[in-house]
């Protein structure tokens, strides 16, 4: 299952993290998991929260540029070798990853990855097929 995450473009300058962070924080916005790179003049936030709709309008409103975009939030054991077994599959499937960042969660045994690949679909079926879970965007909008 698809989840919706936040892509956040912001300056880079002192201030500007915090603002983003401050008013999603004031408007009960829960952050489960954050991804942030730069450049020398801008940054792209890239967030998972408990209400993506809501958040993405707080954000347009004080005239921050958002972006929603669907990506996969996979369930892969918590041993080494737990991402190989992933990217394997992807491979053998033609799959490319775009990009990828981790984030604690609350499901025992597992580690949590967000992954935007070039065939989402693809994807899903690909890990369903390889007895890969992936996590329900309730159990990832609520950790």
């Amino acid at each position: 299952m698809l989840i919706k995450q936040l892509s956040v473009f912001i300056e880079n300058k002192p201030g500007r993290l915090e603002a983003i962070i401050n008013v999603l924080g004031k408007n009960q916005i829960d952050i489960s998991a954050l991804s942030l790179a730069d450049t020398s003049e801008y940054g792209i936030l890239r967030l998972i929260v408990n209400n993506p709709e809501v958040a993405a309008s707080i954000l347009r409103e004080t005239g921050v540029i958002v972006k929603i975009t669907e990506v996969l939030a996979i369930a892969m054991d918590d041993t080494p070798g737990g991402l190989s077994r992933i990217l394997e599959v992807f491979l053998e499937n033609q799959i490319n990853v775009d990009y990828m960042y981790a984030f604690v969660g609350k499901l025992t045994g597992k580690a949590l990855m967000v992954v935007k690949v070039s065939d989402a679909k693809k994807a899903e079926e690909a890990l369903n097929k390889n007895g890969i879970s992936i996590a329900d965007a309730k159990e990832i909008y609520r950790i």
